[in-house]
């Protein structure tokens, strides 16, 4: 296969625009190469390096450890221009922001700003093996430190991550650590054969005998039961924001390619009585209630981003109310994305065309990739939190999901 090749001016505090414009060229260069990097289902090695090159990696991380400062409304921008070029790589940029920020919220300042300047100083690229529906991971002690072992079934970027976030039981409670993957013992298994998301890595992992030391521990060992700290649970709702732009990503990008064809392609109906398919009055319509809906749909993830960014601006002092509040916000932007990305994804070959369904174009890879995922958790139970905190006033309760 040949490689397109995006070479970038790597500097430390790249701007604002320096990042939108080379998200925008790495989204579509991965657009053009998109069906036969679906068809592949490698492990998008190649591509992680072109994010960290670009510096879309540390876009996040503040300015004065050379990272681009940029909020996460921003920051969950970046991850819907990816993903209209390659949903995988639009998933694995928001999950690197989610696990390599979770430091910040979960550390206290100068060892998060130790860990923060390490990330940015080596470019690191950031996993979890934090599967919670999996048994879990088990710390045992041995010499001046501990060893992990277990196996997680599904990890996200599991074989491009250069750092993870983990936890694991330890006697009679759990343990959360950051930790290298580049330590023995750590087994990324290229098992990840899904019909969807073939780019984002998400085989299993195992670990055998995986040192673990002290000053990995993110925070002291806690009961099972345990209220953790409300700033760092602020994880779930921007992983579910992360859900929501990928899916709004991959649902434009499979606009963007029908549109793309019914001006080359796509041939008028035989009693249409035009000339062109792009002046069909049937494509007209459909081609302006999707751009409608997705319109609507990025609108409320952008509010929705900006609540949940205002929760964490208040750090420490953000209360569970203000943060369930938040989440409320980003859970119904993850319904409405979720009913019109699969919508949209599945019903742009109504534009297309019978034609359009050759293996050569691969644009089911669309809807593939957003059935796939949103399955992770169910829509449904979104919908009853939304339902519950306006009906009820009950707020979201603190999970790995919610």
């Amino acid at each position: 296969m040949s490689q397109s090749i995006v070479v970038f001016a790597t500097s430390r505090n790249p701007t604002r625009e320096d990042l939108f414009a080379r998200a925008e060229e790495i989204s579509a260069d991965l657009s053009r190469r998109a069906a036969e990097l679906d068809r592949e289902g490698r492990p998008p090695l190649s591509e992680i390096v072109k994010l960290k090159n670009a510096g879309l990696l540390n876009a996040l991380h503040p300015t004065e450890i050379g990272g681009g400062g940029l909020d996460w409304v921003d920051g969950l921008k970046l991850v819907r221009i990816l993903a209209r070029g390659e949903s995988s790589i639009g998933q694995l940029l928001g999950y690197h922001y989610v696990n390599s920020q979770y430091v910040y919220w979960a550390l206290e300042g100068a060892r998060a700003h130790a860990l923060g300047s390490e990330t940015v100083a080596r470019n690191l690229y950031w996993g979890a093996a934090v599967n919670p529906r999996d048994p879990g991971l088990v710390l045992t002690r041995r010499g001046n430190g501990y060893v992990l072992n277990g196996r997680k079934s599904f990890s996200t970027a599991a074989r491009v991550s250069d750092y993870i976030n983990a936890n694991a039981a330890l006697d009679d409670k759990i343990a959360g650590f950051a930790v290298p993957t580049n330590r023995p013992g750590y087994v990324a298994n290229d098992d990840w054969d899904n019909i969807g998301q073939r780019l984002s890595d998400s085989g299993s992992v195992e670990f055998h005998d995986f040192p673990v030391y002290e000053e990995d521990f993110v925070g002291a060992p806690a009961a099972p039961d345990a209220a953790a700290p409300v700033l760092s649970t602020f994880n779930t709702p921007f992983i579910q924001l992360v859900f929501v732009n990928f899916y709004l990503g991959t649902a434009e990008g499979a606009l963007k390619a029908a549109v793309d064809y019914v001006r080359t392609t796509t041939r008028p109906w035989i009693t249409s009585g035009v000339e062109r398919a792009a002046d069909d009055p049937y494509i007209l319509e459909r081609v302006g209630e999707f751009t409608a809906a997705v319109k609507a749909s990025a609108a409320l993830a952008d509010s929705a981003a900006a609540a949940v960014q205002a929760g964490l601006a208040r750090g420490r002092n953000v209360t569970a109310r203000e943060r369930g509040e938040a989440a409320a916000e980003a859970y119904a932007a993850k319904v409405h994305a979720t009913h019109v990305s699969l919508d949209i994804t599945s019903r742009v070959f109504e534009l297309t065309g019978a034609r359009s369904t050759a293996d050569k174009y691969r644009f089911d890879r669309f809807w593939r990739n957003v059935r796939t995922h949103t399955l992770h958790d169910p829509v449904f139970y979104k919908a009853r939190e939304v339902g519950e905190f306006v009906l009820n006033d009950r707020i979201p309760e603190v999970s790995l999901y919610s």
